[in-house]
């Protein structure tokens, strides 16, 4: 291997995610824990939330980090063609358990993408991520119309990037932006792109970006999370099946 690793290290990643269930992101928390850890950004934005799994893991790692970071979730929580739809439950769920948690530094925004652009200056926040309806023509504007909002050397992060069914169309935008970028893809838990807006603001990011460019490099960064992603599912069906396991009548 032609490239030095030592970057990737962070304890951060092997924190046990307080928040699981059935997730396109869960696989994604080790990541989340190690970007917190990297990035200390100083605001954080995520366009699209529903349960929460992946904003709960940034918080969580805000928390035992003490990142001081200001975290906003922006969702109308009612669904979309790709989520499906649904009613106030999962929202109330949710606010209760961050309020609980997190309440001293993370908010909920209950509005359309485009609604909460005024809630933020330009060049004000240091980590986005695009996580709401996966059109092609969906995602391009909320990078679009959000790209101003992020500080130069801020972090992207775009969800889906590996689904090629249907009208996602994740897999196309993030081809096109992360040509001649600094940028890098995971391939596992349905894909999700990284990408810095201008320059990397500092090693590990910059060294993150590198990788893409070294097979072998790529591969290991890959295989790292997706393992430690993977463990992270195996946690979620060992908890499913003990439950299931008390949940069934005992034999006779």
């Amino acid at each position: 291997m032609t490239e030095d690793l030592s970057w990737l290290y962070s304890p951060a990643v092997f924190q046990v995610p307080e928040r699981i269930g059935a997730s396109g992101w869960l696989e994604h928390t080790p990541f989340a824990f190690w970007l917190i850890d990297k990035l200390r950004p100083e605001r954080l934005v995520e366009l699209g939330t529903h349960t929460g799994i992946s904003f709960c893991a940034f918080n969580q790692a805000i928390k035992q980090l003490g990142t001081a970071t200001a975290c906003h979730a922006v969702d109308t929580w009612q669904g979309d063609q790709h989520a499906g739809y649904y009613g106030d439950n999962i929202y109330n769920e949710l606010a209760r358990y961050n309020e609980d948690r997190y309440g001293s530094f993370a908010t909920l925004i209950r509005a359309r993408f485009d609604e909460a652009l005024a809630h933020f200056d330009d060049g004000a926040i240091d980590l986005l991520h695009i996580d709401g309806l996966h059109t092609y023509e969906a995602v391009a504007h909320d990078h679009e119309t959000w790209l101003p909002k992020v500080k130069e050397g801020g972090v992207i992060l775009f969800h889906d990037t590996n689904v090629r069914r249907g009208d996602f169309g994740v897999h196309r935008y993030w081809a096109e932006i992360a040509e001649g970028a600094h940028a890098f893809e995971f391939l596992h838990g349905f894909g999700l792109g990284v990408l810095v807006k201008g320059e990397p603001r500092n090693e590990a990011m910059a060294a993150l970006c590198a990788a893409r460019h070294d097979p072998e490099a790529t591969s290991a960064v890959r295989r790292t999370f997706a393992f430690l992603g993977g463990a992270v599912t195996n946690r979620l069906k060992l908890a499913m099946a003990a439950k299931k396991a008390k949940a069934a009548p005992a034999e006779a």
